[in-house]
């Protein structure tokens, strides 16, 4: 039962939080192209980890980190207008590497596959 309710929490606050971020800041640090990819609220409802992700160099995600961090307490504000909750969690912005991951593996498989095509098999001798 506890364990429904803060997935569906996890959910309202993943779509009110981007909501918000795309309407409401006008932050010229942080990037248009942000994604909010998960939202995990602490089981008290104290605090939530926001994970984003975004494309861009280093830096630009540094600096959009920073600035979404910086503006937690106005996003929290305006989120909680459109969520009826006794207490807000308290907000706290990540970078979310799990896409870079994904395709650095995939290059690596492709890696490997390609090397295995190339050496020659030992039963083609015959």
């Amino acid at each position: 039962m506890v364990k429904q309710r803060v997935d569906r929490l996890n959910s309202l606050l993943k779509e009110v939080i981007a909501e918000v971020v795309m309407r409401d800041v006008h932050n010229p640090k942080v990037s248009t192209l942000v994604t909010i990819k998960k939202v995990d609220i602490t089981k008290d409802l104290h605090y939530a980890k926001v994970y984003i992700s975004m494309v861009g160099s280093e830096s630009e995600k540094q600096q959009t980190l920073k600035a979404l961090q910086s503006a937690a307490g106005f996003i929290s504000t305006q989120a909680a207008k459109k969520v009826v909750m006794r207490y807000f969690p308290q907000l706290t912005f990540h970078l979310d590497d799990t896409l870079e991951d994904e395709l650095r593996i995939h290059t690596l498989l492709e890696k490997i596959h390609d090397e295995q095509a190339k050496r020659p098999h030992p039963n083609d001798d015959q």
